[in-house]
C-alpha cells in the first residue's frame, strides 16, 4: 500500500512511525518545511517534534512538493491543524485527489466557514463520504511515538474502507478497529478539546480534581446533545472512540488544550500562550466555531459558552467561572 502523509508535527511524525511498522506500507510524508524535509532525508528524523524516533529510508521518504507526494499513492492523510489545513493543501486541485481516499487525523473544524474535515473534503474537492475516513480515540502522539498501548477507531461511512485502513494502523502496540459514524466522531473530537481546554482554565483559576470530574460528566451530557442535534443517529458514546478521547484530553499532561487553557486560567493572554506552547491548541479555533454553529442549533451548550465568554469576549474569569458553577449539576 501506498500512503501520504500532510503534516509536519507531532501527530504526524508519529502516525509515520505507526504506518513504517507495516514492512509492505510506502509511506510519503509532505511537510511545508524544506529544511525539516532535508533533515529526515539526511538524518533520517524530525528535528522539531518527536525527534527521537527514527524512520527507515526505504519506507518513509519526506517530500516538499505536495503534488509530487500525493502521486501515485492510495490514501492520503491529513495531519495538519484544522486552523491551516485549507491553506497547507491550496495548491492541490480537485483532479489531484480524484480516486484517491482521504483520511482525517484532524481534530476540529475549519475557521470561518465552520465546516467539519469531512464537509471541507467533499464540497471543496468533491471527496465523497464514501471515500473518506477519521481517525480518533484516545491517541496523544508522544505516548504513542512511545509505544505506548494505544487504541484507535477508525471512523468511515463505508465500514469496509474503514478496516482496510484500521489494518494499516495496526500494530504490536496500536490495537485499531472500525466504525461508521463519521459525523458523531468529527463533532464529539471537536468538542472535546474544547472541554480540555475550559478545564484548563478552572484547574488555573484553583478548582480541583473534585470539580474537573463534575466539568468532565456534564460535558459529556453537553456533547451527546449537540452530536444527536447535528447528526442523529443511535450512537454509544460511553467508548474510547468519544468518552475515552474526552477523557485522555482533558486529564493528560500531553493535552495540548488543557494546557493551553490553563494558562489563560493562571492569567495569560491568548497571544502569550500561544506563543509560549509554540503548538497549535485546536480548541481555541473550534470554541468559536461551535458557539456560532450553536447559535442556530440553540442547544444547551454551558461549557462552550463559558469558554467562548472568557476567550473572545474577554469577560471577566472569576465571573464566568462562578456563573459556569451555577449551571453545572
Amino acid at each position: 500500500m501506498k500512503v501520504t502523509v500532510i503534516g509536519g508535527g507531532s501527530w504526524a511524525t508519529a502516525l509515520v512511525k505507526v504506518l513504517s511498522e507495516n514492512h509492505q506500507t510506502k509511506i510519503k510524508w509532505w511537510m511545508r518545511s524544506h529544511d525539516a524535509v532535508e533533515h529526515i532525508r539526511k538524518h533520517h528524523h524530525n528535528p522539531k517534534y518527536l525527534s527521537s524516533i527514527e524512520f527507515h529510508p526505504s519506507r518513509v521518504k519526506p517530500y516538499f512538493n505536495l503534488k509530487e507526494a500525493i502521486k501515485n499513492t492510495d490514501w492520503v492523510i491529513l495531519a495538519v491543524p484544522a486552523a491551516f489545513l485549507a491553506e497547507a493543501i491550496s495548491s492541490l486541485k480537485k483532479e489531484d485527489l480524484k480516486g484517491k481516499y482521504l483520511v482525517s487525523a484532524v481534530k476540529g473544524m475549519i475557521p470561518k466557514t465552520n465546516e467539519l474535515v469531512s464537509d471541507f473534503l467533499l464540497n471543496q474537492y468533491d471527496i465523497p463520504l464514501s471515500y473518506q475516513c477519521a481517525i480518533a480515540g484516545p491517541c496523544h502522539a508522544e505516548e504513542v511515538a512511545a509505544e505506548k498501548q494505544s487504541y484507535l477507531t477508525i471512523a468511515a461511512p463505508d465500514l469496509e474502507l474503514g478496516q482496510k485502513f484500521a489494518k494499516l494502523l495496526s500494530c504490536r502496540y496500536v490495537n485499531t478497529s472500525a466504525i461508521t459514524d463519521l459525523y458523531g466522531v468529527e463533532i464529539s473530537a471537536v468538542m472535546k478539546n474544547i472541554v480540555a481546554l475550559a478545564c484548563g482554565i478552572t484547574h488555573g483559576l484553583g478548582a480541583g480534581d473534585n470539580f474537573q470530574a463534575v466539568m468532565v460528566s456534564n460535558a459529556m451530557l453537553e456533547i451527546k446533545r449537540f452530536v444527536h442535534q447535528q447528526a442523529p443517529l443511535e450512537r454509544e458514546l460511553i467508548s474510547s472512540a468519544y468518552l475515552g478521547d474526552l477523557l485522555v484530553t482533558a486529564y493528560s499532561q500531553f493535552s495540548r488544550n488543557r494546557t493551553f487553557g490553563n494558562m489563560i486560567g493562571r492569567g495569560y493572554s491568548v497571544k502569550t500562550a500561544q506563543m509560549e506552547m509554540n503548538m497549535v491548541a485546536e480548541g481555541y479555533y473550534a470554541v468559536k466555531s461551535i458557539y456560532e454553529i450553536n447559535q442556530k442549533a440553540k442547544v444547551e451548550l454551558p461549557i462552550v459558552d463559558f469558554a467562548y465568554a472568557v476567550l473572545y469576549k474577554k469577560n471577566s474569569l472569576k465571573k464566568e467561572f462562578n456563573s459556569l458553577k451555577v449551571k453545572l449539576s
